[in-house]
């Protein structure tokens, strides 16, 4: 979706950009620290996103800490995140078990940027009461998209990316996003 900007992207990684800590309280704030890092390390513009699940019945956990969730990291920090979600809504009935994906990307000129460009994306839905699904990662097998019928990891990644509060926040992004000297 990028390349429409006809601009050069290279990835974090190829730079290698460090990880940063994520210390903001909100998904605006960590999306911020994370391109504001990058454009420090790298002397580059840097688009950075922060993006999390948020379940009603929980207060809108597990938020900003949706990756560790279950406290670990690694190969099975996804399906232990999914399994400390359906324990934290075994009680919950259906009805209430009303969710949303959240997505904020950040693009900074340089680290200084006093206006940066923030664009936010959310996708309604519902967690269900077991996994369904294999296309996908994180929360999608219990996300339940009622427009479609299916869960996140049903859908296929062209419309899954047409849904999603990624793709939102992107299009949002593209949209705005207007040279700067």
């Amino acid at each position: 979706m990028l390349s429409r900007k006809k601009v050069a992207l290279i990835s974090q990684s190829e730079l290698e950009v460090t990880k940063v800590e994520e210390t903001g309280l909100n998904f605006v704030e960590n999306a911020l620290i994370k391109a504001r890092h990058a454009c420090m390390e790298t002397g580059l513009p840097a688009i950075a996103d922060d993006s999390g699940l948020e379940v009603d019945a929980l207060a809108g956990e597990p938020g900003i800490y949706s990756a560790r969730y279950a406290g670990v990291s690694g190969p099975t920090a996804d399906a232990e995140n999914n399994v400390k979600l359906l324990q934290e809504l075994e009680q919950v009935p259906e009805q209430d078990r009303t969710a949303r994906f959240q997505c904020v990307i950040a693009y900074l000129i340089h680290y200084k940027d006093p206006m940066p460009l923030i664009c936010q994306g959310s996708w309604e839905g519902r967690i269900l009461f077991s996994e369904r699904g294999s296309n996908g990662f994180g929360y999608d097998p219990l996300f339940y998209v009622p427009t479609h019928g299916c869960t996140s990891a049903q859908l296929d990644a062209e419309v899954k990316n047409s849904l999603s509060h990624r793709g939102q926040a992107l299009r949002k992004l593209l949209e705005c996003w207007k040279p700067r000297p």
